[in-house]
Formats: C-alpha cells, sequence, structure tokens
C-alpha cells in the first residue's frame, strides 16, 4: 500500500502530531517513554513494534521476543506488511491527535514514521535530554550483564505477548520535580514457564517515592522529615514524619493527605495499605519581608 493511500483512507494523520525519542539501546529509554509521553501531551507509544495506548498494548507484536538482531530491527520498523497494517488499523481506530515513537537514531525513527504513513516528526527528544551519564551506563550494563529489557507497559498486558515466559515486574516510581506529573515504569524480567503465574514484587523504594512525591503536592506538608515502609506481602505499613507549614490546620491537613496517599498507592500498586501514620513533628513559620 503506498503512502499516499494511507493518507487518503485517514486524513487525521495529516493533522497528527508526531514525536520523537532517540538514543542508544539499552539507554533506558522505554523506562522514561511514559514521562516523554506525558510532557508532550500524548497517550499513544510506538516501541519495539507495540502501539501503546497510555498503560495498555492496542496492536503489534514486541520485537523483543525475536532470536536475531536482524529480525528485531526488522520487527521494530515493520518491514512486514502484515505488521505494518495492523498498526494502521489501530491508528484509524483511535485516531489520535499525537504519538511518540521510540528508536536507537533519527533515521529509524524517520523510517518508522515512514514505512506507517505518518506524518514528519515534529520534535525530536534525544535520552541525553532526560537522562544523566551515569543512569544511561548503569541502564546499559543491566541490558548486557542481566538482559533485563524495559516495555513501558504493564506486565501483565504484555504477557500474552510472551507465551512460554513470564515478566515479573519491579515497579519504578519516578517525579520530575514539584508540579509535575509522575511516571511509572516496569522493569520486566523474563521466567521459565514453570513459574508462570510467578510473584508480584515491588521494591520498599516504591511505595517511599510515591507517598513523597504526594507529600512535596500537599501545601499543608512543608517538609518530610522521615519516612519508613516495611511490605508484608499482603500489604504495606508506612510511617511518615512531617513539618506542617503554619496557617494549616493540622489534624485536617493530615487526615486529607492520608485519604489521598491510601488511595494513590492503592491504584498504583494494586497493593493494600494496612496502616499508615503520619505525624506532625513541628510547625514552619515562614520569615517576614521586611
Amino acid at each position: 500500500m503506498l503512502l499516499d493511500d494511507i493518507k487518503e483512507k485517514l486524513p487525521f494523520m495529516k493533522k497528527m502530531k508526531v514525536y520523537a525519542f532517540v538514543g542508544p539501546s539499552g539507554t533506558g529509554k522505554s523506562y522514561r517513554a511514559q514521562m516523554v509521553a506525558g510532557e508532550k501531551d500524548t497517550h499513544f507509544i510506538i516501541d519495539d513494534g507495540l502501539l501503546i495506548k497510555d498503560n495498555e498494548v492496542v496492536a503489534g507484536e514486541s520485537a523483543k521476543k525475536a532470536t536475531t538482531k536482524v529480525a528485531t530491527v526488522k520487527h521494530a520498523l515493520f518491514y512486514e506488511d502484515e505488521e505494518k497494517q495492523e498498526i494502521i488499523k489501530a491508528l484509524k481506530k483511535y485516531k489520535p491527535q499525537s504519538i511518540l515513537i521510540l528508536g536507537t537514531s533519527d533515521g529509524m525513527v524517520q523510517k518508522i514514521a515512514a514505512n506507517l504513513g505518518l506524518p514528519e516528526i515534529c520534535e525530536t527528544t534525544y535520552i541525553t535530554d532526560v537522562a544523566t551519564k551515569q543512569e544511561m551506563e548503569t541502564a546499559r550494563r543491566i541490558r548486557v550483564t542481566e538482559g533485563k529489557h524495559v516495555i513501558p507497559v504493564p506486565t501483565f498486558e504484555i504477557k500474552k505477548d510472551f507465551s512460554g515466559y513470564l515478566l515479573d515486574p519491579l515497579q519504578i516510581f519516578k517525579s520530575k520535580g514539584k508540579g509535575k506529573a509522575p511516571y511509572i515504569s516496569e522493569k520486566s524480567i523474563i521466567r521459565p514457564t514453570f513459574s508462570y503465574l510467578g510473584k508480584f514484587t515491588i521494591s520498599d523504594l516504591v511505595f517511599r517515592q510515591i507517598i513523597e512525591y504526594l507529600a512535596t503536592q500537599t501545601p499543608a506538608i512543608y517538609k518530610i522529615l522521615k519516612t519508613r515502609v516495611e511490605n508484608y506481602g499482603e500489604g504495606v505499613k508506612i510511617y511518615m514524619e512531617v513539618t506542617i507549614m503554619y496557617g494549616y490546620n493540622v489534624v485536617e491537613g493530615i487526615k486529607d493527605f492520608k485519604e489521598k496517599a491510601r488511595k494513590e498507592i492503592e491504584k498504583l500498586t494494586a497493593m493494600n495499605v494496612v496502616e499508615l501514620d503520619v505525624v506532625a513533628k513541628n510547625i514552619y513559620v515562614p520569615e517576614k519581608e521586611n
């Protein structure tokens, strides 16, 4: 099918904004994909043969299953007409206003856009824009030594795409700073079929990062003094000490924060909050300007 034919059948593509996220293989692109997509206000990502809408795979098959490097590249570029048509069909269904394409080079993301009949890329984010040299080296070392690959969707969304394997997720919560939306990624570890049901594990650090991020977004809380997390498998216990901002009702401020924190933690991790204690140790009084 010619590209002009594709655009004629899918006129919305002409107005679609196409963004790219570029970086060498194994440097953490997929890990940060949801964050970059959020900054571009786009809900759709193309990564390694998959079309992802928010946290759901809506079309394609992961190129990470390929047995050779050549096959992986071909699959990620949508060389096969069948693979291409599946993605185009999904695009026609969802009619996204924008999309983020991941690739290892400018040429690769441009080729993906061209193969799918998408408009030219309007803006490119490079891995060096969002990750430090140390973070990229760490990601690369894990890829080479441990063979871990990241796919920017929940593991249970893509389990059907990896017949005979289990992807055991370790969710990582990241914040870009005060006032900016957080994002969640998963590191996926291949396991043999006999442990197919696996074990859903979440690091204590995840809970600490979530609640501390929420605290920074709460006007009544000036500073976090201490956070302690105990994970019991069936649920988590969290203890936090804070400094309250002068002018806020301590009891109401902490109550509102606890309700919000409990709801968000359970939504993001699917684990119960067995106990959540937040203690106000002191009050911060801003100095008056002369």
